[in-house]
């Protein structure tokens, strides 16, 4: 176990679970991060291929049709005044700063702002020592 993930002297077992799941939280926080970023691209892709089904709609004669695509889709906000972009930036800017921001103050004021020092515990639980493949660290 490398120092920088060594529990810092005094730190008992009930502060460690809490930082573990924290971090674990704010993991999980970062996955929804990255749905949110799907979900722009996605949509925007999907908005841009509209252009293609309106041009196919009036090449096969259905106008009105095409018509409502082109009003009622085209460039649409996904929820009330935003489109995706602006959802993403709400949320870095809002919750997931306001996350990130806590779950550091966390590990600065009870762990001298080490990281993952449950899981670097657990690894050296699990692991075989001298065995190849489960090494405390790399080199």
């Amino acid at each position: 176990m490398t120092d920088r993930h060594q529990r810092p002297p005094g730190l008992d077992d009930d502060t460690v679970a809490a930082l573990g799941k924290l971090s674990e939280a704010l993991e999980t926080v970062e996955r929804v991060r990255g749905h949110l970023y799907s979900l722009h691209q996605l949509t925007g892709h999907a908005d841009l291929m509209l252009d293609e089904a309106v041009d196919l709609l009036r090449k096969a004669g259905h106008d009105a049709l095409a018509d409502a695509v082109r009003d009622e889709l085209i460039g649409r906000n996904v929820i009330e005044g935003r489109w995706t972009y602006q959802i993403v930036e709400d949320y870095d800017e809002g919750y997931y700063a306001t996350f990130r921001d806590l779950e550091a103050r966390a590990r600065d004021q009870l762990a001298d702002g080490r990281k993952h020092i449950f899981e670097a515990e657990m690894k050296e639980r699990r692991r075989t020592k001298g065995r190849r493949g489960h090494e405390a660290g790399p080199g």
